[in-house]
């Protein structure tokens, strides 16, 4: 054990503000993720169409990745300053518009942060200063940010599900006291895959129409990768019951198009966070009650 995580495990507290405080950081990094990653994506996509096609290759643009260009306002264009990318409260001090132009920044910034802080900030709460809360830490951040993502494009990348799947199957092998064998990590990954896939087809069979998109098939097989199979049938209601309650208040109050989709990924990792932390105590009740 590092003489660090024994001061932590000694004075849990501290151990919970360092990490909140650091889910902060990393949620103002979020946001960044969140806005550039969906124009990188479509811009590899116009790179290999041109490819395919054949045709001659555009002048190239300006580099435009998570580190380059600079943040700036998108109303006047005027770089952010260090002082003013502090997460939280550099949005409260600039009551929430930009110091050049006054244009309001939008909500997503400081929700996104605060979010990012409170889901790091629980993981250390409920594991302790271990390396599986340092894994959950990266899975909520990860959820988080392709929820957005999800919400204002409709895609998830795979650079979110990918990786959460393999860490879920890795956890397995590298951590003794981890609460999944291999086999249930792996059978969870299999079962929530095919339980999507086969929903998609058998929609798409009956009405023509794409009810899902396949990133919702690869997220629901990283959660069943770490959550074990056992669990997908409480991930997989969770979700649904959600996706139907705050879908039909849409469309009564916000009066939203029923021909316009609504992403489910946002859905999916909501029911995945529950279930992290009370699926096994659902579940113990629901069979204990069902007996």
């Amino acid at each position: 054990m590092s003489e660090l995580q024994a001061i932590f495990q000694q004075h849990p507290a501290i151990w919970i503000g360092v990490a909140t405080v650091f889910g902060l950081l990393v949620g103002s990094f979020l946001n960044v993720v969140i806005n550039r990653l969906p124009v990188m994506m479509e811009r590899e996509w116009t790179r290999e169409c041109r490819a395919l096609l054949d045709r001659e290759e555009a002048p190239a643009d300006e580099p435009f990745n998570l580190v380059r260009p600079r943040s700036a306002c998108p109303g006047c264009g005027a770089p952010i300053r260090a002082w003013q990318n502090i997460p939280v409260l550099s949005w409260l001090m600039l009551r929430g518009r930009c110091a050049n132009c006054g244009q309001a920044i939008a909500w997503q910034y400081p929700l996104v942060e605060l979010a990012s802080a409170a889901l790091t900030g629980l993981a250390a709460w409920h594991f302790g200063p271990t390396a599986l809360a340092l894994a959950v830490f990266l899975f909520g951040w990860a959820l988080l940010a392709a929820s957005i993502i999800d919400l204002k494009t409709q895609l998830l990348p795979d650079v979110f599900t990918l990786p959460l799947l393999w860490l879920g199957l890795l956890l397995p092998i590298v951590l003794d006291d981890y609460h999944l064998s291999l086999d249930q990590a792996v059978l969870g990954a299999v079962f929530g895959y095919l339980a999507l896939w086969s929903v998609y087809w058998l929609f798409r069979l009956l009405t023509g129409k794409e009810g899902m998109g396949f990133g919702d098939f690869k997220l629901l097989a990283a959660l069943g990768a770490w959550m074990g199979w056992q669990l997908l049938p409480l991930v997989i209601l969770l979700s649904a019951l959600a996706g139907s309650l705050i879908g039909i208040a849409m469309i009564v109050a916000l009066r939203h198009d029923r021909r316009i989709p609504i992403p489910f990924g946002p859905y999916l990792a909501l029911a995945g966070l529950v279930a992290l932390y009370l699926g096994e105590p659902i579940m113990a009740a629901y069979l204990g009650g069902a007996l």
